[in-house]
């Protein structure tokens, strides 16, 4: 049984401009200790692979951001539906539905991560602090790092990633082999493989409208609308307190990660390393107690 099962959990919709969202609060409130917003990977992944989160002790929102999981759909839009901005307003509005503004913090997973700074370098009101999980600072620079992990791959294995990608047949079983077993090396190490994360892969399996439309067929191409996205200018921006966190055999590599560090103020920077892209399931206890710690730190009167 979850955390999330065991403490008070309530759901809810929140409606803008057609569009729909569906979000879960767990917990409920601690004085000193504002609530923190959880933002999920993918781009098109669901919220429950990061549900041991819940164990934080705070309330935690955790929402299915627009086109997957319990939210709305739109499987007909076009690419350029689907780009960031959607995201941001769409974060903004959570914020402000559920009463907010006064203080909150934000954790982001992969493109979670990527979201909430840019949540942070657009200087909400209210916005205490930012967690950002496996994020990259550059689409161009992820791409060249995440291809030299191919490069190092065992051959069989790597030639049969660059196969199918150079010729587009990325449905086939052998690539979907090969995938996994990169996966295993560069996305996720533990074993076995907690249920959530497979009901989150299985979800954006089921519905990839996002995913393809914002990263392309594959994590090693990146040929949709993120495929340009480069936050480095606008780092000096954020002026909420920011903790980067990132697994040693991340897919993110440190390289791609560093240009964070280096261009937000005053950002720390903490690398786990047990873990490759999912911190939280491969090394939980160390990764509560670090955000835990963190978001403590900036809670309201904590200095």
């Amino acid at each position: 049984m979850s955390t999330a099962e065991t403490r008070p959990t309530a759901e809810g919709t929140l409606h803008r401009q057609g569009l729909r969202t569906w979000y879960r609060t767990v917990g409920t409130p601690v004085p000193g200790r504002a609530p923190v917003i959880v933002c999920h990977g993918g781009p098109g992944m669901t919220h429950d692979y990061l549900l041991s989160l819940a164990a934080l002790d705070r309330v935690c929102v955790f929402y299915d951001q627009f086109g997957s999981g319990r939210s709305g759909r739109l499987p007909g839009a076009p690419e350029v539906f689907w780009r960031p901005e959607l995201f941001l307003d769409e974060l903004a509005a959570l914020v402000s539905h559920l009463g907010f503004g006064t203080g909150y913090h934000v954790l982001g997973h992969s493109w979670g991560g990527m979201l909430a700074l840019e949540h942070a370098v657009a200087r909400p009101a209210g916005l205490l602090s930012v967690v950002a999980v496996g994020a990259f600072a550059s689409a161009r620079q992820y791409i060249d790092e995440v291809g030299g992990l191919v490069r190092n791959l065992p051959a069989e294995i790597r030639s049969a990633i660059e196969h199918h990608e150079a010729a587009g047949t990325t449905d086939s079983p052998d690539y979907k082999v090969a995938v996994r077993a990169f996966y295993r090396e560069h996305v996720c190490r533990a074993k076995p493989v907690p249920d959530e994360v497979m009901a989150t892969l299985a979800a954006l399996g089921e519905e990839s409208t996002v995913y393809n439309a914002m990263m392309g067929p594959s994590e090693f191409s990146l040929t949709g609308s993120l495929r340009d996205w480069d936050i480095r200018s606008r780092l000096p921006r954020a002026v909420a307190p920011v903790l980067l966190a990132s697994g040693r055999h991340d897919e993110v590599t440190p390289r791609a990660v560093a240009p964070l560090h280096e261009g937000i103020p005053g950002a720390r920077w903490e690398v786990f390393e047990n873990s490759s892209h999912m911190a939280h399931v491969e090394e939980p206890d160390r990764f509560r107690a670090v955000v835990d710690a963190f978001f403590s730190q900036h809670d309201p009167g904590s200095g």
